[in-house]
């Protein structure tokens, strides 16, 4: 079992929040709303800053995957309302599958292939598929322009910009499959359709038998292998997050759990620094704040052993070059491939995986 390693899931409900199907959590009702891409205007943000303010919350979380949740919730059609109003809530039977991180910078920085237009492409092409409303929340797609920034996370099925084609990627290797860039949405598409046929109680292409079932009909054209490299605490007060709407640019969550606030001048871009800087933001690559992140942990989870948050923010001096991700339980929510991960045990804090 070269991908699954037989770690399929017994539980046929998925759990997984939504901005409808909300997740109701020691501290209240969490609502995931899903940014395809991670991008996100000024208006929609502020508007999840005030939906936070109003009706939950206001320190709103950045995930992994490049979303964002309010948590505390006493109001949830309020909160839905707003998501809607924000344009964040295109479909109500796809709004938890709509999960699609790609590179953040790209047709920004680098000499890369410009993906973005692949994100609204995709994430149409998966609202106009009914079986795959039936996908897992943790279910994502990852769309890498080529620099190896997301496929180092192990999607579920992804593509990788190589020359002119791009690499089928399923649980983040690399199948030997190269399909043409305009064929890249219809290939995910159908891939994830199929999975859907295939998947018996398994939510994720890592948890399945035979991940190679996917592959029927595709040819294999290049020697299988990685064509990409593997590569905090994430919380955004809703004020912090009005004071980045009124930047008025475009901005994209990233699966870092950072946002980007692009296509400024120098000029604006001197301001907001500014202005944010004392807003307890990171700026600096080299913050030892970049390196440790966690999950909700204690009192937010009821499944938590201890309060991780304090521990990561204790632990930032001495994390090291690796990234270290504390979790308050074996769950180990928020983690990513790469991530050395420690779970709270109630008395310290013992390595998960590394």
């Amino acid at each position: 079992m070269p991908y699954g390693e037989g770690m399929v899931r017994t539980r046929d409900v998925d759990a997984c929040p939504g901005a409808l199907s909300l997740h109701h959590a020691a501290d209240g009702s969490l609502a995931r709303i899903r940014l395809p891409g991670g991008m996100i205007t000024a208006s929609a943000l502020k508007a999840l800053a005030r939906a936070a303010t109003d009706f939950g919350s206001p320190a709103m979380e950045l995930t992994s995957r490049g979303n964002i949740q309010i948590r505390g919730i006493t109001d949830e059609a309020a909160v839905a309302e707003a998501v809607a109003s924000a344009g964040l809530l295109p479909s109500a039977t796809h709004e938890k599958v709509r999960n699609i991180v790609a590179s953040p910078l790209s047709g920004r920085v680098g000499d890369h292939p410009d993906v973005r237009p692949w994100v609204t492409e995709l994430d149409a092409a998966i609202r106009a598929e009914q079986p795959l409303a039936a996908l897992s929340g943790r279910f994502w797609f990852g769309i890498d322009d080529g620099r190896g920034d997301v496929s180092g996370l192990a999607p579920d099925i992804g593509a990788h910009v190589v020359g002119d084609t791009a690499a089928l990627l399923l649980a983040g290797r690399d199948t030997g499959v190269r399909v043409p860039c305009d064929d890249v949405v219809t290939t995910l598409v159908n891939v994830a359709t199929r999975f859907t046929g295939v998947r018996g109680k398994a939510w994720r292409v890592a948890e399945l038998d035979d991940v190679d079932a996917l592959l029927e009909g595709l040819t294999v054209s290049a020697e299988p292998g990685a064509t990409c490299r593997p590569v905090t605490l994430a919380v955004l007060a809703a004020r912090t997050a009005e004071f980045l709407a009124a930047i008025d640019a475009p901005m994209v969550v990233t699966p870092w759990r950072s946002v980007l606030v692009c296509d400024l001048d120098s000029a604006v871009a001197d301001t907001s620094l500014r202005v944010l800087a004392p807003m307890d933001l990171v700026f600096d690559e080299n913050s030892p704040w970049l390196r440790v992140s966690a999950c909700t942990g204690s009192p937010g989870c009821e499944h938590s052993a201890a309060d991780v948050r304090a521990g990561a923010a204790n632990a930032r001096d001495v994390a090291g070059e690796r990234h270290r991700h504390y979790v308050g339980c074996e769950r180990a929510c928020g983690s990513r491939a790469g991530d050395e991960v420690l779970v709270a045990t109630g008395d310290g804090y013992r390595r998960l995986r590394s």
